[in-house]
């Protein structure tokens, strides 16, 4: 009777037999505003190919400071201004960039609940003072849309009023369950979280005034191995961004 050790050595003998020849582990870290789409294009690419990719997204700042801290990271993918600042500052090296897509911040309500009018500046201001409570992403942890809301509240000259009554979420995934469950009337975060969240929640973008565009880009070390490259070219490919601008990315102008 085989011992339970045995077994197992078995087992893994097995698995690993029917791994492709080659097959690499590779690392992503990723602004959360692309979750959804890259969730899915990570498990095609691990599906036809046999390499794994490990996933972690969070802000797009907070995505960058944790892909700088991890020597055995591969990609990077972040706002394109963060990209460039960090190159310019020689904290990314020879590596080579590409554009992934675009999205712009914008608002969501509980689904099912009435949307605000935010159109306008004063109506989004209106929109803000009523509602009991907001939630957005910590600009300190590099949330791209919660520190655009910082200045767009200044602006509106509401800033104390909303902070009164905001909660400051780790991300834009985070920001999106708490409104979701109902802990918020009004949210701040990228659209394209919004569509992966839930299409019924969004309410809309910023008013044209105060409008919030965000390129994503996806960053990758000049010696990055084939099946890295493999993976950064599937990323950008035609068919790929299809998935993008179906989770709420438009493609690159």
């Amino acid at each position: 009777m085989k011992t339970l050790s045995a077994f197992c050595l078995s087992a893994g003998l097995a698995l690993a037999a029917l791994a492709p020849a080659g097959a690499e582990e590779l690392k992503l870290y990723a602004a959360a505003g692309v979750k959804a789409p890259v969730e899915q294009m990570a498990a095609d690419f691990e599906r036809s190919t046999g390499h794994k990719i490990a996933l972690v997204f969070d802000t797009a700042g907070a995505a960058e400071q944790r892909f700088l801290a991890d020597s055995g990271a591969t990609f990077l993918v972040t706002t394109k201004l963060r990209v460039n600042a960090a190159e310019k500052k020689g904290k990314l090296q020879q590596g080579t960039t590409s554009v992934v897509g675009d999205t712009v911040g914008g608002f969501a309500a509980p689904p099912g609940h009435p949307k605000p009018d935010i159109s306008t500046p004063a109506k989004l201001k209106a929109a803000l003072l009523a509602a009991p409570h907001i939630v957005f992403s910590d600009p300190v942890r590099g949330a791209t849309v919660g520190a655009h809301f910082l200045k767009v509240i200044e602006a509106l000259g509401i800033k104390d009023q909303v902070l009164k009554k905001a909660t400051l979420a780790k991300d834009g995934v985070e920001t999106m369950r708490l409104v979701l469950d109902g802990k918020a009337e009004l949210a701040v975060t990228q659209l394209s979280e919004i569509i992966q969240a839930n299409p019924g929640a969004l309410v809309g973008p910023f008013p044209p005034e105060f409008d919030l565009a965000t390129t994503y880009a996806l960053w990758l070390r000049k010696d990055a191995s084939p099946g890295a490259l493999a993976f950064a070219k599937l990323i950008t490919s035609p068919a790929e961004r299809a998935k993008l601008a179906e989770h709420g990315l438009r493609a690159p102008q």
